[in-house]
């Protein structure tokens, strides 16, 4: 299509099905902002990050899924925020379509769960406001500030609690400085 439109020739495209719209529209959850994000990375550690830099994203987030992953990745979810509302889709648009709704620690109890087939799709709800516990956030930022620099206690705090880094940052200043 580059090709034909770089070199002037008029494009059209076809409409046709599209599971990650076909799940954002049967989810519930909100549809002005989303994100379709790909199949998650296979490893654990790559998927955590991978999580955990999505997760913070201020948009519904929609992904791919393989049904024998569908069981790891909530897991690693519940690890980041257990009760982020998530959906499963499966089969959409086909004889066994199924859809099933929840918290990330709900769907990785469900035992739906270990026996999913076919092609899955996941949408995952925006964050929630963190509230945040001043007292339990500077306990954590002590903890890191002993073996680490302000920079890299203030990401590590971020990461732990699920808070903004500029503010967790701002907040690590002010306790380096009343050392």
């Amino acid at each position: 299509a580059l090709d034909a439109a770089s070199a002037g020739a008029r494009v059209h495209a076809l409409p046709g099905p599209s599971a990650a719209l076909a799940a954002l529209s049967l989810a519930g959850l909100p549809s002005d902002r989303f994100l379709f994000l790909g199949f998650p990375p296979p490893t654990k550690a790559a998927r955590l990050t991978w999580l955990r830099r999505w997760l913070a994203v201020d948009s519904t987030l929609i992904l791919f899924e393989s049904p024998r992953r569908v069981n790891r990745t909530l897991d690693d979810l519940c690890e980041i925020d257990p009760n982020r509302i998530t959906v499963v889709a499966r089969e959409l648009t086909k004889k066994f379509e199924e859809v099933i709704r929840g918290t990330a620690a709900d769907l990785a109890a469900d035992p739906r769960m270990a026996t999913l087939k076919g092609e899955v799709v996941m949408v995952l709800d925006r964050p929630s406001a963190v509230e945040v516990d001043e007292d339990r956030l500077d306990r954590v930022l002590l903890e890191h500030l002993r073996t680490m620099s302000v920079k890299d206690a203030a990401r590590a705090a971020a990461e732990d609690l699920g808070l903004p880094k500029r503010d967790v940052y701002q907040r690590a200043l002010g306790l380096a400085d009343d050392s």
